[in-house]
């Protein structure tokens, strides 16, 4: 495996930039935690820099490889991962990913090491600062068994050459071992940290609730329900009543840091200034053309939006989701944030068997493509929906109803008239949907529940998708140039049944 970054040279103040290195570089001039984490503000300096990878994942390609490559979207984009055109020699936005992976878990270990040796500190600095860079370790390892499977696992600082000629032999480890060893060490931290909502925290940093909240989905790819719900419960000590979060004010992308968020990707855009932006509202709103000076989307105007934006082929809802699970018709408040028919009492031109995506995703006066929405990953109703998941699983279906009914209330659907056991977990599943929809997780639900090739090849959605999809496609391939770094440690065994 190609060693990406060890690590950084930092200015007084704030963190520089940082170079990506292969196994075979010298790196006796690097900074280590024996020179560097002298004081407080220097260990936190580089928790910041652990940060950084996970912009360079969040963007709009991310977005097609796991949301519009599910059941319930879908986008006819020139970019391949929409087609699942990738393979080993060709994995596309995988290169990215494992790149952005492991230059987040390296630094990570290095500000874990650095701080928990670092004498200045007070007990409530180290356990603060360790709570944050072990939250981020276990994001970063959590995005890379999700995205590729089994993938080499190690929590080494790897500043020597006998640790690095160690991590560069590594092979795929199995998945719930990486997971296992996560949620080890979460536990040893997030009980000590301070158990507040995100949105509460100076700066948004990551504490004790995101560090949960991915203990709980650890656990839950590890079919570990008890100690999912644990986990769970330790957020809903955190964030309290449900009904006391508006779903508009804490769902729309627009809105920044809102109560109910346990993570948000951070994005800021002024117009002339420092910017940091991705793209996904360009693949989200309708179709933009401006003629005789008047600017439309999709034949109407949309004056939120302005007339500067610049739209790509856009994610489009499922005929699955659009026409059975969240209907125009329905009672759903949900679906006019999701979806959009039309605006202010006029019809898209284009929406004769689907929608558009919904304001939910828009940016309005977006610059180009140049979207500043903050990105809702995880929010208190995916832990809610977690919860009924597991009691499901548990068979304590009561129980499980319970906690399906709240996402289900807010939306105002009522509650769920219960069947059978069957139709409950798939209701739970179907709720996941509605409620979650386009915040990065559907294709890591499917692929959890073993349903993702079968619900696939059954989609008419988009041919291309289709016709390329098979089994190992699961998984992204690791690319085949880490597999040579590797010396063959690492494989793709799964794509090579099928000839990729």
């Amino acid at each position: 495996m190609k060693n990406k970054a060890l690590l950084f040279a930092f200015a007084a103040a704030m963190t520089l930039s940082f170079q990506a290195c292969s196994l075979k570089e010298d790196t006796s001039s690097l900074s280590t935690p024996g020179n560097y984490f002298r004081k407080y503000s220097e260990c936190q300096s580089v928790v910041n820099s652990c940060y950084i990878p996970i912009k360079s994942i969040y963007t709009y390609t991310y977005f097609l490889a796991v949301e519009c490559v599910s059941d319930v979207m879908y986008c006819p984009s020139g970019t391949r991962d929409a087609q699942l055109d990738i393979s080993p020699a060709v994995p596309r936005f995988g290169q990215t990913v494992w790149t952005q992976g492991y230059l987040g878990v390296q630094r990570c270990n290095y500000a874990i090491q650095g701080i928990e040796k670092c004498e200045s500190l007070t007990d409530d600095q180290r356990i603060e600062l360790l709570c944050e860079a072990k939250t981020l370790r276990a994001l970063f390892y959590w995005h890379l068994t999700c995205f590729f499977g089994n993938v080499p696992f190690y929590f080494d600082d790897v500043n020597d050459q006998e640790t690095l000629l160690k991590v560069a032999k590594l092979g795929r480890m199995d998945a719930s071992a990486t997971r296992d060893s996560c949620i080890v060490d979460l536990q040893s931290i997030l009980p000590l940290a301070a158990q507040t909502r995100t949105s509460d925290n100076d700066g948004q940093r990551l504490g004790a609730a995101c560090g949960w909240m991915i203990l709980a989905k650890m656990a839950m790819w590890n079919q570990e329900w008890d100690l999912a719900l644990d986990a769970i419960s330790h957020i809903e000590e955190i964030y309290g009543d449900f009904s006391q979060y508006d779903y508009a004010e804490n769902v729309m992308f627009r809105n920044k840091n809102t109560p109910e968020s346990i993570f948000e990707i951070q994005h800021t855009y002024t117009q002339g200034g420092l910017t940091y932006t991705s793209n996904v509202a360009a693949v989200c709103m309708p179709t933009r053309k401006t003629s005789n000076g008047v600017t439309t989307f999709d034949g109407v105007e949309i004056p939120e939006l302005g007339n500067q934006c610049t739209t790509w082929a856009a994610a489009r809802p499922c005929v699955l989701f659009c026409q059975g699970l969240q209907t125009k018709k329905g009672q759903d408040i949900r679906k006019d944030y999701n979806m959009a028919w039309g605006y202010d009492g006029h019809e898209f031109s284009n929406v004769n068997t689907r929608p558009w995506m919904g304001p939910k995703f828009w940016c309005p006066d977006m610059q180009g493509t140049a979207d500043g929405n903050n990105y809702k990953v995880f929010r208190y109703a995916d832990a809610l929906l977690m919860a009924a998941e597991c009691y499901c699983e548990k068979n304590e279906d009561e129980t499980a109803l319970t906690y399906l009914n709240k996402t289900r209330n807010r939306a105002g659907i009522g509650d769920y008239n219960y069947r059978t056991h069957a139709r409950l977990q798939e209701e739970i599943r179907n709720e996941r949907a509605r409620e979650l929809f386009g915040e990065f997780q559907r294709k890591y639900d499917l692929v959890r529940w073993g349903t993702f090739y079968q619900l696939i090849k059954e989609s008419t959605d988009y041919a291309a998708r289709q016709e390329n999809c098979c089994p190992c496609h699961e998984y992204y391939p690791i690319p085949d140039k880490e597999v040579v770094y590797s010396k063959y440690a690492l494989d793709n065994k799964e794509y090579n049944k099928y000839g990729l």
